[in-house]
């Protein structure tokens, strides 16, 4: 196509909203681009973690580097999708993009772990909106029948970053200097050449109308959301550490429920020009796939969580390695994405995935209970691709169930409240199963240990000469007579690397624990998404509608003004 060509079409999609089938594509690759930096950077620090605190001498500082990130990138997600809808999309995505790439290259440049942390939560408000964004902007450009094919295309991309994660953030981490700059580094440098030609494609290609309305901003809501999230966030991510019980704990937890009162009032009072308007909820379908939503969540993200866990402790993986044998979730994910996406274009039904989704997910973890510590990978596979079958369905439906149940005018804070709830639920879902999971090592250890064949095989262990030359093996057997065991125990929860270093027959009993542990997290998710898989049938699914948002806002607009005249 010409240069006059591509300018005439740029203009016309501008005026109509209606793009060329090249100008979508070209889009699309942008916005995945943005999803692929937003997902990817969720879970490469962690593998990389380690490496980052011990040359920025602040190892006691690392959870706050999450943490900021995650609050952040939470809290700004429904602070977008008002904005959006208030100022346009385009713009708020390239804002989005463009905070998070400072933000990555701040992240880069840190010269200690504070700095690090301010840097993370820099990032994390570009974050916020690049994903409730994207699908927001598609949501623009695609009516919500042909929709479904192209979300399948964006989740695949999602759930791919989040599980190679690790596997990039350990390559990154394990090479010593790349450039003369330090490996690690580059987890958050490489965003900068992907972030570049996303902000490039959506900046040249993105031309949707934005009609602009005069909007009042929800600013009662913006600091209420903030003071019921940021204490609820630091409990999830701290509570282990500070004790659910602690004085600490149960006033973050107060101040929480004091800010979801306050934000619920400033939202009753900001009416329609709240940053989530109540009205939403009046829709039976927008209540239920939130609901849903968040239930999802919390099974999703707490067994997301613990089989990286299983595979480098029982297994003995390192991160690299985890993060590929968690490709057969990533190959489930993908097909179930793609599939359930044409056939939701074709047939117009999409109420059957959320059905068939948390079915084949609840399955998965069920299936997940029989794990022990002798089980071989390509049965742990089995599980992960049933994972993955089941959350390929469920992520786009949902929020393509949410979309089509509001007006245009307020389609870009209802993705964006689904995607915060959903956080939310994830969230919730990661502290409570590793809580469960390290809560319960104790007893299943002690359990390991009374297996008459793990005794033998320790009994055997002490009694050789060539074990108990190794200073390591030696500590544990000493440990094991004095019957001073706990001090393991709490390492397993902080630094499993020591098992690794111990021989087979005295590290079983450990392995075993923390496998018989890893069962009650995959039965208690089970248990969450079956609540999922019945609220399911009561899931009411309009037809999906044939026009896309920026059309039917024309025509809106086109109405209002002839009634004028």
């Amino acid at each position: 196509m010409a240069r006059a060509e591509r300018k005439a079409a740029a203009a016309e999609s501008a005026k109509t909203g209606i793009m060329t089938p090249r100008q979508i594509k070209l889009v699309l690759v942008g916005l995945m681009a943005g999803m692929f930096l937003s997902a990817l950077d969720q879970s490469v620090v962690g593998a990389a973690m380690r490496t980052i605190a011990d040359d920025l001498k602040g190892l006691e500082l690392q959870a706050w580097v999450t943490t900021a990130y995650l609050i952040t990138s939470t809290i700004s997600t429904p602070i977008y999708g008002k904005l959006g809808d208030i100022f346009g999309r385009r713009r708020m995505f390239i804002v989005a993009i463009t905070v998070f790439i400072v933000g990555s290259l701040l992240c880069g440049t840190a010269a200690d772990m504070m700095q690090l942390a301010a840097f993370r939560a820099v990032q994390g408000i570009g974050a916020g909106g690049l994903f409730s964004l994207a699908m927001t902007v598609l949501a623009d450009m695609v009516p919500p029948r042909e929709r479904a094919k192209y979300q399948g295309a964006f989740l695949a991309v999602f759930g791919s970053s989040s599980v190679l994660g690790p596997l990039v953030g350990g390559l990154f981490a394990g090479v010593p200097a790349i450039l003369w700059i330090d490996g690690w580094r580059w987890v958050f440098l490489i965003n900068l050449p992907i972030g570049l030609i996303a902000l490039s494609l959506v900046v040249s290609f993105l031309h949707v109308p934005h009609i602009a309305k005069k909007h009042r901003i929800d600013w009662w809501g913006a600091v209420t959301i903030v003071i019921a999230v940021v204490p609820l966030l630091l409990v999830a991510e701290n509570g282990r550490d500070w004790g659910w019980g602690s004085t600490l704990s149960i006033g973050m937890i107060a101040l929480g429920v004091v800010g979801i009162v306050a934000f619920i009032l400033a939202e009753r009072a900001a009416k329609h020009e709240a940053l989530l308007p109540l009205s939403l909820f009046k829709s039976r379908t927008f209540s239920m796939s939130t609901v849903l939503g968040v239930i999802i969540g919390v099974g999703m993200f707490g067994g997301m969580m613990t089989l990286p866990l299983v595979l480098q402790i029982v297994t003995g993986a390192t991160p690299t390695e985890a993060g590929f044998m968690m490709l057969p979730m990533v190959a489930g994910m993908m097909t179930a994405t793609l599939i359930s996406g044409q056939v939701t274009s074709k047939t117009g039904k999409y109420k059957i995935f959320m059905v068939t989704g948390s079915g084949i997910l609840a399955l998965g973890y069920l299936y997940l209970t029989s794990y022990n510590a002798d089980m071989e990978y390509w049965q742990v596979s089995i599980g992960m691709v049933m994972m993955g079958l089941g959350l390929g369905q469920l992520m786009q439906t949902l929020t393509l169930a949410a979309q089509n149940s509001v007006p245009a005018s307020e389609i870009g804070v209802a993705t964006s409240s689904a995607t915060f709830f959903r956080q939310m639920g994830g969230t919730m879902g990661v502290a409570i199963f590793i809580s469960i999971l390290f809560n319960s090592l104790a007893d299943t250890i002690a359990n390991a240990f009374k297996n008459k064949d793990v005794l033998a095989g320790i009994a055997e262990a002490s009694q050789d000469p060539a074990v108990l030359a190794d200073p390591n093996n030696l500590e544990f057997v000493k440990a094991l007579k004095s019957g001073n065991m706990g001090s393991f125990a709490d390492r397993l929860s902080t630094d499993s690397s020591f098992l690794s270093q111990l021989d087979p027959r005295l590290a079983r009993p450990f392995l075993m624990g923390f496998a018989d542990s890893s069962v009650l997290v995959f039965g208690s998710a089970a248990a969450v998404v079956a609540i999922a898989f019945a609220l399911s049938f009561f899931l009411k699914a309009p037809p999906l509608r044939t026009k896309s948002a920026v059309q039917e806002k024309a025509d809106e607009e086109a109405a209002r003004l002839a009634a004028m005249h």
